[in-house]
């Protein structure tokens, strides 16, 4: 018999071993489960988080610089904007580059002033403590929401003792703005009063702001002109017109339905405030039912015998006539007077009385409303019973109806000179856009599956030339095929179940079960017959079977 295997070879026993052949598969496996292993952990990508944002170009050279230090992956996100790194690293990475003093920012603020040097010169001090207020001023001014960066300049003089030569700081506000982002009238007012309230003596006038694009700010909040309303005015007309057409569309929807009518209002209000004091006097009463103010009298008598008159001569050097005419003048209303001739005599009376006057303050609230005007489109009613029925314009009755529902929702004012349009009009439906399918590859959620078959097909790909370039080969060499079976003749054929020498089949298999068992039992007393005669041959058969074969003597 030929010799199929070396029994002296050491690996040859090792691998005869079926357990030790077992534990050498194992570790085969759990060799290729740890190359898939490694080879999956390569192809998943490590997520990214900010590790920091916003920050100075000075800053950003400083932080990428010692992520390489570090040896630290990273990259850059929203135009470089943002420094990303591993997710599970990103808090180490904070506290080794704080350890670092990265990043230092922009803006320097009062902690400058907790690093002064012995020695320091009072002019380096107010530097230094300007230098710090400007830094503590940008830091506030970057908080809000709309501004990415912030200078802040300020223009404070050397006291003087003198009255005449004091001057007043002033102040310098450089805003950067995130794109897409303005600020309205009243945050520019905001910025100003913050600096203004900041620095002693500053005027609100004094704060100039300018933004990235060179456009003065502060200008345009402290010159506009009083009929130009400021941003809170804007937003008051507009929260008024939204709200009156929400309650015009809220009491007609439950009616006409929904997407059935359409409502617009305008309002003009006024926002001047204005004051007016008037005085009225009412007409005097008679003096007898009036209230007496003052009054005074005064009465004076003079010497007998009137003074000299006339004309000179004879006839005025003539005494008068005995009885003499007495002249009486009667007072008015508010004097009296008397005077007689003989005897020099004079009486005055003066009367003042109450004056009844009314004095009137009024002041006009800012905001009242001069006009409201509100226009209202009611779509046709479509029939009930119809379903594919033309629609229907409302009637008048119901126009009517819903003309007193608008006036009420909007409070309608005639004196005023509200106005109040309905007009009844079919609605037109505008045409469905068709928008064509992007094609499959140009599909973001497409392009990332590519992406991650392209991936699993290199794993495959992989483990493919690693199992058959690799670990097959070496199995093959380390566990030899067993050896070819030994060719059985005659009645050992029969035994089993085989073919002969001559191709023919040994035994033929039959249906009945009775006549299996019969086949069956004759085939053991066979073996019995052959293994007491030639046990050479039944061992041969039994290496056969277990793969062994062994060397001929």
């Amino acid at each position: 018999m030929p010799e199929i295997s070396d029994t002296k070879n050491p690996v040859f026993g090792f691998l005869q071993d079926p357990s030790k052949r077992q534990l050498l598969l194992m570790l085969g496996i759990a060799g290729i489960a740890a190359i898939v292993a490694v080879i999956w952990l390569w192809g998943q990508e490590p997520e990214y988080r900010v590790l920091f944002s916003n920050f100075t170009d000075r800053d950003g050279g400083a932080i990428v610089s010692e992520l390489q230090k570090l040896n630290i992956p990273y990259r850059y996100a929203e135009g470089g904007g943002a420094i990303l790194v591993p997710a599970n690293r990103v808090h180490d990475v904070r506290l080794k580059l704080a350890a670092q003093g990265l990043p230092k920012g922009g803006n320097v603020g009062f902690e400058l002033m907790a690093n002064q040097k012995m020695g320091t010169s009072q002019f380096l001090e107010q530097v230094n403590f300007q230098r710090a207020l400007e830094g503590e001023l940008a830091r506030s001014i970057e908080t809000i929401s709309s501004i990415q960066g912030a200078r802040v300049h300020l223009a404070m003089p050397k006291p003087s003792v003198f009255a005449r030569e004091q001057q007043k700081p002033t102040a310098s506000v450089l805003i950067n703005l995130l794109p897409g982002r303005t600020l309205d009238n009243s945050q520019v007012d905001a910025i100003t009063h913050l600096v203004a309230s900041s620095v002693p003596d500053l005027a609100s006038k004094a704060v100039t702001i300018v933004d990235q694009n060179g456009d003065l700010l502060s200008e345009q909040s402290n010159e506009r002109g009083s009929g130009e309303p400021n941003s809170m005015q804007i937003k008051y007309i507009q929260s008024f017109q939204q709200d009156t057409i929400k309650r015009i569309e809220s009491i007609l929807t439950p009616i006409l339905g929904v997407g059935n009518v359409r409502a617009e209002a305008t309002v003009e209000v006024d926002f001047s405030q204005s004051e007016q004091a008037a005085e009225f006097y009412k007409p005097n009463k008679p003096p007898e039912a009036s209230t007496i103010r003052s009054q005074q009298s005064s009465e004076s008598i003079g010497p007998a015998g009137a003074p000299a008159s006339g004309v000179p001569g004879a006839l005025s050097n003539q005494p008068p006539n005995p009885s003499a005419a007495l002249i009486n003048n009667p007072p008015a209303n508010n004097a009296a007077s008397a005077q007689v001739v003989q005897g020099s005599s004079r009486k005055d009376s003066t009367v003042n009385y109450e004056v009844d006057k009314t004095i009137r303050y009024t002041q006009q609230p800012m905001g009242s409303i001069r006009r409201l005007t509100v226009a209202v489109v009611v779509n046709y009613r479509k029939p009930a019973n119809k379903q594919d029925g033309e629609p229907e314009p409302l009637s008048e009755q119901e126009l009517s109806q819903i003309s007193e529902l608008v006036k009420e929702s909007m409070g309608y004012n005639k004196d005023r000179g509200d106005s109040v349009s309905i007009v009844n009009s079919p609605f037109l439906s505008p045409p469905r856009e068709v928008i064509p399918e992007p094609p499959f590859w140009s599909q973001s959620d497409n392009i990332q599956l590519i992406k991650d078959m392209g991936r699993y097909a290199i794993i495959m790909l992989i483990l493919a030339f690693i199992y058959f370039r690799i670990v097959k080969p070496v199995l093959d060499k380390l566990i030899p095929p067993p050896p070819p079976a030994i060719s059985p003749t005659g009645e050992m054929a029969e035994l089993i179940g085989g073919k002969s020498e001559d191709g023919h089949a040994a035994t033929k298999p039959l249906n009945a079960q009775e006549e299996a068992r019969k086949e069956y039992q004759a085939k053991v007393m066979t073996v019995k017959k052959l293994a007491s005669q030639d046990p050479k041959l039944i061992a041969t058969v039994i290496q056969s079977w277990l793969g062994v074969q062994k060397k001929d003597e």
